[in-house]
């Protein structure tokens, strides 16, 4: 079972909340709310879907998220994929959507995919190198040098404005950073590498898409024991609102 929570972004504090579930069981799609809904100011669901305490069913992807994949007709839809690292085949909606997040310039809404263990009991999340812009026109240079299967390191950024847990992306030998982990992994990527584990987490480079826009240039693996008692989306705010009614 995929699930994806749906966060909004706070104006003026850029404070991302999940405000909302979706998963997909038995050929239906499933949306609740959660307890981070409560904490965005005048948030009251979207669209006709505007009792929080409630679930919403349906047949097809929910318009807020079908607006957020890639339609087949579109000529790059291919290269898309192949950028995505899925196959044209075997993949549905909401996998594409974990790998993407589901970004649009329009709005302030982002999708956070939530792993669960594999059968061998790891962790294991696919993502994007973020915030690749912010930094000076060598780092650009130096993700160009980057092949599959290259190791890559996190590193916390402890003075970080905006986020306290942010964790930065750094090559090994000769040494560079090249941007960020995507912002709602930090905390479970922090969980994941602290005490004896932070040897055991492996990050690596999935795909270079040189003729890709810059946020799906480096497609990244994470892969770590699951530890005793971790939860991935465990804190509160992401409880449903729904299973309490």
């Amino acid at each position: 079972m995929k699930a994806l929570f749906l966060a909004l972004q706070e104006q003026g504090t850029h404070r991302w909340s999940p405000v909302a579930r979706v998963i997909k069981e038995q050929g239906h799609y499933r949306l609740s709310y959660t307890r981070g809904a409560l904490d965005v100011d005048g948030f009251k669901g979207f669209g006709r879907m505007g009792e929080l305490g409630r679930e919403y069913v349906s047949d097809a992807l929910f318009p807020l998220l079908q607006n957020r994949v890639l339609p087949r007709s579109r000529p790059e839809y291919k290269h898309y994929l192949e950028w995505l690292g899925l196959s044209e085949v075997a993949h549905d909606e909401l996998e594409e959507l974990s790998r993407t997040g589901g970004v649009r310039a329009t709005d302030s809404i982002e999708l956070i995919p939530c792993p669960e263990p594999t059968p061998e009991n790891f962790y294991e999340a696919y993502f994007f190198v973020r915030g690749i812009r912010h930094f000076p026109s060598e780092v650009e240079a130096r993700v160009s040098q980057l092949r599959a299967g290259d190791r890559l390191f996190l590193i916390k950024d402890v003075q970080n404005a905006h986020d306290q847990c942010a964790l930065l992306l750094r090559t090994a030998e000769p040494i560079s950073l090249i941007g960020y982990a995507p912002r709602y992994y930090s905390e479970d990527f922090s969980e994941l590498a602290s005490g004896e584990n932070v040897s055991k987490v492996e990050v690596v480079v999935e795909r270079i898409n040189m003729d890709a826009p810059l946020p799906y240039r480096v497609l990244c693996r994470i892969r770590a024991p699951w530890p005793s008692l971790f939860s991935a989306c465990g804190s509160e705010k992401f409880e449903l609102l729904s299973s309490s009614v």
